[in-house]
């Protein structure tokens, strides 16, 4: 009798992947890149276990909001004093901070236990096309043909 195959933490090969957001909407960038860092695309995929890869994300101030979604698409957050409600556009944050939207929408894929906080350290986002991850000789993953 066959069972079914578990994938063990000493047995995970993992690679960096270099994706290019210029003109990528936001929405589609994260699920690829959500789904890598999960390790979904790999045939050894198990579902309690760290199985994703490593991604880094260039030119995050280039990414494309479609729609009305820079003006009407409002994040906000509490300080926890009275009257600490903060809110920002996703056109001014992607203007003063695009590395935070691009993690916040991946981020939001991901699974909210200690799990997914692990694979969303793997997560590296840069505002400009430079990195610092030249070392680790990361393949350029042309996500066009995945959306």
């Amino acid at each position: 009798m066959r069972t079914t195959y578990m994938a063990k933490p000493s047995e995970v090969e993992r690679k960096w992947y270099v994706v290019d957001a210029t003109d990528i909407p936001m929405g589609r960038l994260s699920t690829v890149v959500a789904s890598i860092l999960r390790g979904k695309n790999k045939p050894t995929f198990t579902p309690h276990i760290d199985t994703g890869d490593f991604v880094i994300v260039i030119n995050a101030e280039k990414i494309k909001l479609t729609g009305k979604k820079a003006t009407d698409k409002i994040y906000s957050h509490h300080t926890g004093y009275i009257g600490g409600l903060k809110q920002v556009s996703a056109g001014e944050l992607r203007a003063n901070n695009p590395r935070k939207l691009i993690e916040m929408s991946v981020k939001g894929m991901l699974p909210k236990n200690t799990l997914g906080r692990k694979q969303g350290m793997k997560l590296h986002v840069y505002a400009g096309a430079e990195h610092d991850h030249q070392a680790q000789q990361p393949e350029v993953l042309d996500i066009t043909n995945l959306i």
